[in-house]
């Protein structure tokens, strides 16, 4: 992955800034015929995120920045790597190929702090997506987008509580990932009830399957079951149906399996934190920058949710979660 990141980098093509009235007009129209709605120069781009494999969640994230990256004439290289290791590897390429702009999640933090420090010296803009709000600042980058995943946690649990729910479990499919944590105290902050963490093996969905079934077994009284991540929430549902429990499953993040299961009823609710947002607006916000200095945020995380997501709102949100954009 290594090899491919650095064959693909490449040299910028310079062109010439585009101004007047119409611009915002030229950009909408040549976006629309599949053109660079820019004629800036053609700046490259790197991405850099800790999704595994399979992961349907980054596939929304990478196809926001990749139509981002076209409308703004950007050359745009995707790597990543559910170990924090090969991540920071990812980004020290980047930098040895001299990159116009850095885009990165920091699932665990410490890991990526000295790479992260060495593009800021290097004079590589760097944004942060998705994971490490409280990191992002102190670290030098720009500003992060994302969900504060503590108050994503937070409105989670008070769903749990205005729909009644007496004993929730939380469960981690990834061990070390801040945002994991994070969510589920949140949710246990302002839940009315009991809630506990359950830490399961989130590459073994077999696993994941068990873990899930023998609480539920063990303990009836759960009432409520709250996934962190939307290929998660069928398997939680196979889970209380071969245990015979009752239980209400919640999960973060939408996808084509959830909002079905919105609609039939099998699950309760999802937390949308908008990941094509976060990949778009990422690409956009490092072109504004290199193109006219600007920054949002004023410091602070550039917030792309939540929002709690039931059976109504999936079926308005259908047709864009089939085309892969929420």
């Amino acid at each position: 992955m290594g090899a491919v990141l650095a064959t693909v980098l490449g040299a910028s093509l310079v062109g010439c800034s585009s101004t007047g009235g119409k611009r915002a007009e030229d950009r909408a129209k040549a976006a629309q015929a599949g053109r660079p709605a820019v004629s800036t120069p053609r700046w490259t781009f790197a991405m850099v995120t800790h999704a595994g494999d399979g992961d349907t969640f980054w596939d929304i994230v990478q196809k926001g920045a990749k139509e981002a990256a076209e409308k703004d004439n950007i050359n745009f290289v995707y790597a990543h790597d559910d170990q924090a290791q090969q991540q920071a590897q990812f980004v020290q390429n980047a930098i040895d190929q001299k990159v116009d702009g850095i885009v990165v999640s920091l699932a665990k933090p410490e890991a990526l702090k000295d790479v992260i420090g060495k593009a800021v010296k290097a004079g590589i803009p760097v944004i942060t997506v998705n994971s490490g709000s409280a990191q992002s600042a102190a670290y030098g980058a720009l500003t992060h987008i994302g969900q504060d995943e503590e108050v994503a946690g937070e409105a989670v649990g008070t769903e749990l509580t205005k729909r009644g729910k007496k004993k929730a479990v939380c469960v981690l499919h990834e061990q070390g990932n801040v945002g994991h944590e994070q969510r589920c105290a949140g949710a246990k902050k302002t839940f009315g009830g009991e809630m506990e963490n359950l830490y399961v093996e989130g590459t073994n969905m077999p696993s994941v399957q068990a873990a899930v079934q023998a609480k539920l077994q063990a303990d009836p009284s759960v009432d409520a079951i709250v996934t962190l991540g939307a290929p998660f929430a069928p398997t939680a549902i196979k889970a209380k149906d071969a245990a015979g429990s009752k239980a209400e499953v919640a999960t973060f993040d939408l996808n084509a399996s959830v909002a079905r299961d919105l609609k039939s009823g099998a699950l309760g609710f999802a937390v949308d934190q908008q990941p094509y947002l976060q990949g778009y607006e990422a690409i956009d916000l490092l072109w504004l920058y290199r193109y006219n200095a600007n920054v949002l945020g004023g410091g602070r995380p550039v917030l792309t949710g939540p929002q709690i997501v039931t059976a109504d709102e999936a079926g308005k949100l259908e047709e864009y979660i089939k085309r892969g954009s929420r």
